[in-house]
């Protein structure tokens, strides 16, 4: 009975390489455990002598695997493969999908199941630590055999034909090499920037070059594939897995981002704390609620503005929030267990071995680990042990490159990202009614008096989120619903595990955004309330008191010191006048007084939105 040990990648991790950057150690034979090299051993083996059929060694693909093809063949197999796949349409994939596919591609075939050589782990970390990353059309998988179209394409830039021909049919549109992204392209002779990508405020810019051009900037000469080493390349969730991995990374983000917002939202109303009290959440049990309104609860504590508590009566009664404020530990509490449960499933998803077929050969007991060294501190994780395979035909054909956990996992995220972003799109509304914001001005920036409606305040910014909100509704119906069988009814049932990761990664961005305009919005709610309050026993101030205004009058009276922010809300609103207002470059002040002019929401919304990719919010408060 073999017990080996892995190496096990977490979800940051794959984030941390995707987007940070930490150079990765190339691995030799001493570093990859006695499996990998056993396997690598037999399939060479097999294809030197073997004269049965062995899927993927020796044998076509699909619907043509009925019979070995001489030797002479094998490795242009798997080079036509690789070709012949390269079949994707659209714009290309941002470069952050492709490194963290090519990180989970690497960790996938160090299982020592695939049989490939060393060579092609080690390729795949070198372009990782090279800046060169192949670039990958968005559209082609059925998320069955894997995501073959685009692991085709991220293949095409590292690999040639057996013959050497390929400077022959590279040249100009038909470039068998590929293409790739290569960073810092105003660094590199003769190369102009093709592509920026922004990301927490940051951008890389990007040269785009052929395949084998990409390879001679960092040294490199493209690989021949050996037997089983095509289909080792394109068959896999590789791609579904990157998608879904860096999506529920920041939905996770997303979620806690939504309880700071929450807390801004019942300060800027004059909101209740009965709806967050540990003893309704814990007669239910739900972990994940229990959590979120003790976090909410945590980020309110010593505010003034909230009404009631554990030891305080509420001024107002009876002391009821409308639903998009009150049953937010139930909405964003549910959300983290669904996504709890998503990250388990791309957890295993980024340590498994998914391509087609696998090889299961006799191994000497040992805990020799295959570890990815440079990637944040990997930890080895036993897997279960895996008994040999008693009989001399090693090859398993099953189906591990089948992405049903995947795109059920990614439908799952998608689904309730979705309803976090319903649930701030209401915040948002509640906030700049007159008739719902309990005092506050008309999408809370005040008119200059006589000028009643020359402005329009923070209007628009709530119908950009209604529509990121419907588009989110849309892009969340499930694609793990539908199957359109292929290769000639060979794979009759598929999964559209991409289709439903690409999804579940946009509904992700707009929730993101959602959840800046929230955040704008909550802090202009919060700041007209700490003015209002101030400015009641001015002799100026003629406006009207809502009932809560008058109710937090009569218990505090006109104390200044008692308009007082919560313990994390006040650490959140810093947070968020940093980003806009501070720096080097700050943004012109919003609703500070009465004003004529209204001001483009656009430029705030990006540092919202860079604010929350960064993290920089929720560290800053200690919830991270």
């Amino acid at each position: 009975m073999n017990s080996p040990t892995w190496a096990h990648l977490d979800l940051e991790q794959v984030a941390a390489v995707a987007r940070a950057r930490p150079r990765i150690e190339l691995l030799d034979s001493r570093g990859v455990g006695p499996r990998f090299l056993a396997t690598v051993a037999w399939v060479h083996d097999v294809a030197a002598t073997g004269e049965e059929p062995y899927y993927g060694i020796n044998t076509g693909f699909g619907s043509k695997a009925n019979s070995a093809l001489p030797r002479s063949d094998m490795q242009w197999v798997s080079r036509n493969l690789i070709v012949s796949h390269a079949a994707g349409v659209g714009d290309y994939l941002p470069v952050e999908v492709v490194r963290a596919a090519m990180l989970i591609r690497a960790n996938s075939l160090l299982r020592g199941f695939s049989g490939v050589r060393l060579e092609l782990v080690n390729m795949l970390l070198t372009l990782l630590n090279e800046g060169v990353t192949p670039a990958v059309p968005r559209y082609g998988s059925l998320g069955a055999s894997g995501d073959l179209a685009p692991l085709s394409h991220l293949a095409q830039v590292f690999t040639r034909p057996p013959d050497g021909s390929q400077a022959a049919i590279g040249e100009g549109e038909y470039d068998e090499s590929g293409r790739a992204f290569v960073d810092g392209a105003a660094a590199r002779p003769a190369m102009v920037v093709a592509r920026t990508e922004r990301r927490a405020g940051a951008s890389r810019h990007y040269g785009l070059a052929s395949g084998r051009s990409a390879l001679e900037m960092i040294g490199r000469e493209p690989l021949v594939l050996g037997p089983k080493e095509g289909l080792a390349l394109n068959n896999g969730t590789t791609f579904s897995a990157a998608l879904a991995a860096l999506a529920a990374v920041d939905a996770e983000r997303l979620v806690r981002t939504a309880e700071v917002s929450t807390a801004l939202v019942i300060e800027a109303t004059l909101g209740f704390r009965d709806a967050f009290l540990p003893q309704i959440h814990q007669v239910r049990g739900h972990p994940g609620q229990m959590a979120s309104a003790a976090r909410i609860l945590g980020y309110l504590e010593g505010s003034r503005l909230a009404d009631g508590g554990a030891d305080l009566d509420p001024r107002v009664k009876p002391p009821q929030d409308p639903y998009s404020v009150r049953v937010a530990p139930q909405v964003l509490g549910a959300a983290a267990d669904a996504i709890g449960f998503v990250r388990g499933v791309l957890t295993r998803e980024v340590n498994a071995a998914t391509d087609n077929p696998l090889i299961f050969v006799d191994v000497p007991e040992s805990e020799d680990p295959l570890p990815i060294r440079g990637v944040g501190g990997s930890q080895e994780t036993p897997f279960e042990a895996i008994p040999p395979l008693e009989r001399d035909y090693k090859v398993v054909s099953g189906g591990n490159f089948h992405g049903a956990p995947i795109g059920y996992a990614a439908d799952l995220l998608a689904i309730v990202v979705t309803d976090v972003a319903s649930l701030s799109e209401r915040q948002i509304f509640r906030l700049i009614d007159p008739k719902l914001n309990f005092g506050l001005a008309p999408y809370l920036i005040p008119d200059q008096p006589g000028h009643e409606g020359l402005t329009s305040g923070v209007m628009i910014p709530q119908y950009v989120a209604a529509s990121l909100v419907s588009a989110c509704k849309t892009l969340a119906h499930p694609d793990s619903v539908d199957s359109i069988p292929s290769s000639a009814n060979q794979e009759d049932h598929v999964s559209m595990s991409m289709n439903a990761a690409l999804h579940a990664r946009e509904v992700v961005e707009m929730a993101e955004s959602v959840l800046a305009i929230c955040l704008l919005t909550a802090y202009l709610g919060v700041d007209a309330r700490r003015r209002r309050l101030a400015a009641i026993g001015d002799p100026a101030f003629d406006g009207q008191l809502d009932h809560r205004e008058v109710a937090f009058l009569a218990a505090h009276g006109r104390d200044p010191a008692a308009i007082a922010l919560g313990r994390g809300t006040a650490v959140a609103m810093a947070a968020i006048e940093q980003a806009l207002f501070g720096g080097p470059h700050p943004l012109p002040p919003l609703a500070a007084a009465p004003t004529d002019r209204d001001r483009q929401f656009a430029p705030y919304l990006d540092r919202l939105v860079a604010l929350l990719q960064s993290g920089n919010l929720l560290r800053e408060l200690g919830t991270e």
